[in-house]
């Protein structure tokens, strides 16, 4: 028996296509799909999800010193001469910042190889490269996504049937985080 669907596309082809929409899923919440592609996604978003609950408090808080430019009241960085030079003042600022523990770091950098960058694009503004922001999605999954699901083991999505496709009578399902 198999141990995946191969979705009629070449190994990087269905890689991709996976990617994509586990990174869809957990970006948007749900996501319609064909049958077989949401059985295969939901393998993978199921296992990212219980990864994430499982390191989800796994870091310290360290506070650190920083150096931050001195800005005026338009944004702009503060000069000053200094030898005939003109140089940026710097203040020293404490913030504190998550550190994280080895196992965190390794979840952290295997979900980075499942999901893609996703950028933000407001709607006023759609096709404008201004006000666009990237959305970190690993950062997501662990604040976000991962504390609702710490109380339930295993069951992440749920897929409901929707009806066959108009084209090629595929059946069409919704795949949703419950």
């Amino acid at each position: 028996m198999a141990k995946y669907r191969k979705l009629s596309r070449t190994s990087s082809q269905r890689k991709a296509l996976l990617r994509n929409q586990v990174t869809a899923l957990l970006n948007h919440g749900k996501i319609v799909t064909t049958e077989a592609k949401a059985k295969e996604v939901r393998k993978i978003a199921e296992g990212l999800i219980a990864l994430a609950v499982k390191e989800k408090d796994n870091y310290d808080t360290v506070t650190v010193t920083a150096k931050v430019p001195r800005k005026d009241k338009d944004g702009k960085r503060v000069k000053e001469v200094v030898d005939g030079k003109k140089v940026t003042v710097f203040d020293e600022v404490e913030k504190t910042i998550k550190k994280d523990q080895p196992s965190r770091l390794h979840a952290r950098r295997q979900m980075l190889k499942v999901l893609y960058p996703v950028k933000d694009v407001p709607e006023k503004a759609a096709g404008r490269k201004r006000n666009t922001k990237n959305v970190d999605m690993v950062a997501k999954l662990f604040d976000e996504i991962a504390p609702k699901y710490v109380n339930r083991n295993g069951g992440y999505t749920r897929i409901v049937k929707i009806g066959q496709r108009k084209g090629d009578a595929a059946m069409e399902v919704l795949l949703e985080l419950v």
